[in-house]
């Protein structure tokens, strides 16, 4: 891994098929331990049940309030500062329950890749 840094380019934003958008901050196969992506996730909208196949997920909330549901733990309100972990295989959502975007740092180690996601019923 070299030194470097790296900026948000907000262009880069896309939507995914589990209702929310994110921004790549860092995932690079230069730095295989870690990824960081930034989620947004619109009022109202839940993103769907998924798991993380080998891939351990923290979300750092930095604006907003949702609900998070991770396995079997029971629904739980998160905020601004909040730490959510989320063992690798495990089902999760959050909810947007708030009036503004619910805005989050994915921190998912080793890093994401895309055929780690699997969508659950």
């Amino acid at each position: 891994m070299n030194a470097e840094v790296r900026r948000m380019d907000l262009a880069s934003e896309f939507s995914t098929p589990e209702n929310c958008f994110i921004l790549e901050v860092a995932n690079d196969a230069g730095d295989p331990d870690v990824s960081i992506a930034r989620a947004r996730v619109l009022p109202g909208v839940t993103t769907e049940w998924h798991r993380l196949d080998g891939i351990v997920e923290r979300y750092i909330i930095v604006r907003g309030k949702g609900r998070v549901e991770i396995g079997d733990l029971p629904s739980t309100i998160v905020s601004e500062g909040d730490v959510v972990r989320i063992p690798a295989n495990v089902r999760q959502r959050i909810t947007n329950i708030g009036i503004e975007d619910l805005v989050f740092f994915c921190v998912c180690t080793p890093r994401f890749v895309q055929n780690a996601y699997v969508s659950e019923p």
